[in-house]
């Protein structure tokens, strides 16, 4: 007996060395700081702002908040109702929550029940009946933590699926956000392509009556008429491309391809501020960070129970139940029977696989704590990258303003001039200008869906569109 004490008293003195109880601590080599690059804050009035650990970002809004057009909203609605990868998603969070549950019942006794009936003769004699009707129980003494840390390592799973679950979610939102904002784009600049069209057959017409009037000649109708058929040729290309846009938006609706009701790119209303927050902040947010952790507190976790796996393992088993049968004599009615059996195993040779698996563990647990650091690394550059993309957009959107202005004017005064008989104008200064103004009022479009874009993208890098998860502990 005092060796019994003397061993589990050294046992626990090397366990103690070995961390096997220890919960999951983030390590302190994980940077997380200067995430972003310069700032991370900007408004719809233009410029950066500082963050100034500012608490309130674009995350922590609901994405109804964000995305306000009513059509819009609909289908998210939808999306998140029908769409297959979120379902999928959902039943691989049912899966881990099962996997908890179980680990959570291991450290209860398990029963069986076990019947045994026999009838012999022998010498063909009167044969003779036996029977027992037993319940077993095992049940494993969890001293060395090979039970904790499954159930702490299948709870870091459960999490990481919870945080999978929200990463497809916030990436189902923003997709479904980014398809709809490139149709109201489509619509936009289909709708400048046909009113340029219209404009540009009413030219070939006045070219040929000027051409009637030998007021021009033939080769100005004839650039007129080859310009006016290629903005007629981009018409089709348009609509196939909303067409092809509005079926990849069906597809993660999770309907068969239909036509898409939807508002028009002028009335869309964009937060005013544009906040990230701080890195700490996108911890709490990203959610596929939080899984990059959950899957390293995992690691954490096999690397425990193959440290665990080196220390006795302590069984209790025991069976209770009736037997007419008590050694070699037959007994009626029956009896009670009861026993109790306990057993310690203690791992000698393994011929090295316990070594193995120690070594396995340790380099999982390397690689997902390399995992980790990278998915801070893209989230930083994520976010940054969505910064500065709605800054430039603000930029290009007053620049592309005033240079459809100016083409206007451009197209105006050559028109004029042409009409008018002015020497040294001639029709191909027309179709330059209108050609330009053309490109950049299409441009102008595109960077109005960029900025747009940019809101979005940023609403996914800091992890927005998730829904609350009650924090657990590890």
């Amino acid at each position: 007996m005092r060796k019994q004490i003397i061993y589990v008293v050294v046992a626990s003195a090397l366990l103690s060395s070995c961390n096997i109880y220890k919960s999951y601590k983030r390590p302190d080599d994980i940077k997380i700081d200067g995430l972003f690059r310069d700032t991370a804050s900007v408004s719809l009035t233009g410029g950066y702002g500082e963050t100034n650990g500012d608490t309130a970002t674009i995350a922590s809004l609901p994405w109804r908040e964000v995305f306000t057009d009513p059509q819009l909203q609909i289908l998210i609605e939808q999306g998140l109702a029908s769409n297959t990868d979120l379902q999928s998603a959902q039943l691989s969070v049912k899966q881990a929550e099962a996997s908890l549950m179980s680990s959570k019942l291991a450290f209860l006794p398990s029963f069986a029940l076990a019947p045994q009936g026999t009838i012999s003769s022998f010498d063909q004699s009167k044969a003779s009946q036996t029977y027992q009707l037993p319940i077993t129980a095992s049940w494993q003494i969890d001293l060395f933590g090979d039970l904790l840390n499954a159930k702490r390592g299948a709870k870091a799973s459960l999490l990481q699926s919870k945080a999978y679950k929200q990463a497809v979610q916030t990436q189902l939102v923003a997709a479904i956000a980014n398809y709809y904002y490139t149709l109201l784009m489509l619509d936009e600049q289909l709708a400048i392509t046909q009113e340029t069209a219209v404009k540009w057959e009413e030219n070939v017409a006045t070219m040929k009556a000027m051409k009637d009037a030998a007021m021009t000649n033939e080769a100005a109708v004839t650039q007129s008429e080859a310009t006016y058929y290629s903005v007629l040729a981009s018409i089709p290309e348009l609509k196939q491309t909303i067409r092809e846009t509005e079926n990849n938006l069906c597809v993660l609706l999770g309907q068969a391809p239909q036509a898409i009701s939807r508002g028009t790119l002028a009335s869309q209303q964009m937060p005013a501020y544009v906040s990230a927050g701080v890195p700490l902040q996108l911890l709490a947010n990203r959610p596929d960070v939080k899984a990059a952790e959950m899957a390293l507190a995992t690691a954490y976790y096999a690397t425990n129970r193959a440290r665990s796996a080196f220390y006795p393992l302590v069984n209790i088993t025991g069976s209770l139940g009736w037997t007419n049968s008590a050694g070699g004599a037959i007994v009626n009615p029956g009896k009670l029977l009861a026993s109790v059996v306990g057993s310690i195993t203690q791992p000698l040779f393994q011929r090295g696989s316990l070594i193995a698996q120690l070594k396995i563990t340790k380099a999982q647990q390397e690689q997902a704590k390399l995992s980790f650091q990278q998915a801070l690394l893209n989230a930083g550059n994520e976010v940054s990258n969505a910064l500065f993309q709605y800054q430039t957009n603000l930029e290009k959107e007053t620049i592309r303003r005033q240079q459809v202005e100016a083409l206007e004017k451009s197209v105006d005064f050559t028109t004029d001039l042409f009409k008018s008989g002015t020497e040294g104008t001639s029709y191909l200064e027309i179709i330059t200008a209108e050609q330009s103004l053309l490109s950049a009022r299409l441009s102008e479009v595109s960077d109005t869906f960029s900025k747009i874009q940019a809101v979005v993208n940023l609403y996914q890098a800091v992890g927005g569109g998730q829904e609350p998860e009650t924090d657990e502990n590890q």
